[in-house]
């Protein structure tokens, strides 16, 4: 009798707000596919496990804890270097191919919504302009994020209304497309029905709001007693405070103003904890306009049945 022949390679997405489970269930989903035979592989899709060192802070899963499980795209940028959606989705989709190339199935997981919406749909990004970029960011230096954002918001509300007013780097970009006659990325999911990789299955992690909030306010003062300031204070000597995009992650910026004099441990810890409560409503917001998800309270529910469920 002749063996069945292998299935296509299948891409996992695991997405949900920070603190929901999202590591633990792509461990869990990686071993039972391996059960069946499937050799998997991790794609990161977290945007700020991308940079080498910043790891307490990110919650990034040490190499040891790994399960043997081929990992790819953390630690993948210095903390000086800018983390871009357009390099991103390129740099994701390539290594997704060659997991997919050598027999694999991938699974992305993250909770950066636009880092995983770059990958699964057809986003294409406008172009910069150096001289307009520039001219943004200084006045972003002279007036601070709140005046440009005000402009941007009474342009694009509906783009301002996903971003954060005090980032003045998405600020920046966001008028700076608009400067060149373009709709910024940021408002709307392309309307595209079908995902860039035809055989993909969509997870979502979802906890309870109120038991979040208690695990996210825990998990940060965790950061904390697990050497967070140790962590940012090694970073300073590889120049996080020059990094556009690292030194403004939330956790590494309140550290850094701590370690500066700028705040009190209470105060960074209080500030951090709103901020990380205040990201994870936008992460809930941005993952339920996904169609086709399948969401899943990762502490309670067994990766075998969905493999199972899926291969049937």
């Amino acid at each position: 009798m002749t063996a069945a022949a292998p299935s296509a390679p299948r891409l996992w997405v695991v997405v949900g707000a920070t603190g929901t489970g999202k590591t633990g269930l792509s461990l869990d989903l990686a071993d039972a596919l391996r059960q069946r035979d499937r050799p998997v592989e991790i794609v990161n899709a977290d945007a700020m496990q991308l940079y080498r060192g910043m790891d307490i802070g990110t919650a990034k899963l040490p190499v040891a804890d790994r399960r043997g499980i081929p990992h790819h795209l953390f630690d993948a940028l210095a903390v000086t270097d800018e983390a871009a959606v357009a390099w991103y989705q390129n740099v994701a989709r390539e290594t997704i191919a060659r997991v997919h190339a050598r027999g694999a199935d991938a699974i992305l997981v993250g909770g950066s919504g636009l880092y995983v919406s770059s990958v699964l749909w057809d986003f294409r990004f406008p172009p910069r302009d150096a001289a307009v970029r520039a001219g943004l960011e200084s006045e972003l230096e002279r007036l601070g994020p709140g005046v440009l954002y005000e402009r941007l918001r009474a342009a694009d509300p509906v783009a301002a209304e996903r971003i954060d007013p005090r980032n003045g780097r998405r600020v920046v970009r966001a008028l700076e497309v608009l400067a060149q006659g373009g709709d910024t990325h940021g408002g709307a999911l392309p309307a595209q029905p079908e995902p860039w990789h035809p055989r993909t299955s969509i997870l979502g992690t979802a906890i309870d709001r109120d038991a979040l909030v208690h695990l996210l306010d825990a998990r940060v003062e965790r950061m904390w007693e697990q050497g967070l300031l140790d962590e940012v204070a090694a970073l300073r000597a590889d120049g996080i405070e020059r990094g556009p995009t690292a030194s403004r992650a939330i956790g590494y910026a309140q550290a850094l103003a701590e370690l500066r004099g700028e705040m009190t441990r209470v105060q960074a810890i209080a500030e951090t904890q709103a901020l990380t409560r205040r990201y994870a409503r936008r992460q809930v917001s941005w993952f339920r306009r996904y169609a086709g998800v399948r969401w899943v309270d990762a502490r309670t529910v067994r990766a075998d049945a969905i493999v199972e469920e899926v291969a049937r």
